[in-house]
């Protein structure tokens, strides 16, 4: 029998929507600034299950609810209803450079960035240089992360990511980061980290990578699930 590593019971998600008071009342009734007038609805009755060492593809128009789903698996959202299992070790890669400190360089931000997904200080010493091979920034391993490009500090942070050894990885819309040679890297390390049997979560608009390289996918539609199941089957459902 697969082992479930993920596992949805009918989880909804809503978050406060607030409205602009308008001038007159930011003047006469300051006490409702910052009032929710309503709840803005993201996800809604979500069940679902995913198997250690698969690919899972989620695919949905903007605002579907995909993100949302990833942070709750990342532990950054909380359900307001339902319950959600995660077993292993989770590393997010929902926005890279998260965690970094601009005023460090690339070696002072390896080891705060691996600390803060859970890696040891002694792990993050052995794996330093294979990050930064991996990422190609070693003649700048000195330089403080603010005078890096987008570009670069992309490829620090998914370079930290993988090679941490992750049990679980959430990729959103980060495959495309880089030149084609460092998206064929990242490509490469994917199919590596398939092969050590890491589950990997893939959001992406890219329907070609979530049919190419997932075994299954989930398809979002107005903020519930449509149709589960083989990758290919999900992304003709999508694009019909």
């Amino acid at each position: 029998m697969r082992e479930i590593v993920i596992k949805f019971s009918n989880v909804d998600k809503s978050f406060p929507s607030y409205k602009h008071p308008g001038i007159k009342t930011m003047l006469l009734r300051p006490k409702t600034l910052g009032t929710p007038r309503k709840r803005f609805i993201a996800l809604k009755d979500i069940s679902f299950e995913i198997y250690k060492g698969e690919m899972f593809g989620i695919v949905g128009k903007n605002g579907a609810g995909k993100s949302t789903i990833l942070g709750l698996i990342a532990g950054v959202l909380v359900p307001d209803r339902g319950k959600i299992e995660v077993k292993g070790k989770v590393v997010p890669l929902l926005e890279l450079g998260a965690g970094f400190h601009p005023e460090l360089n690339s070696i002072e931000n390896i080891m705060l960035n691996g600390v803060l997904l859970g890696a040891s200080r002694k792990m993050m010493k052995a794996i330093t240089q294979e990050i930064l091979d991996f990422a190609g920034l070693n003649e700048f391993s000195n330089q403080p992360i603010r005078t890096f490009s987008t570009g670069m500090v992309a490829r620090l942070g998914f370079s930290i990511a993988v090679h941490i050894q992750p049990e679980i990885l959430l990729v959103d819309e980060i495959l495309a980061v880089g030149d084609a040679e460092f998206q064929r890297r990242c490509l490469e390390k994917i199919d590596q980290l398939r092969k050590a049997n890491t589950t990997i979560l893939l959001v992406s608009h890219d329907t070609n990578q979530i049919e190419k390289f997932c075994d299954r996918a989930l398809l979002l539609e107005d903020k519930s699930i449509k149709l589960i199941g083989n990758a290919s089957e999900v992304i003709k459902a999508y694009a019909s």
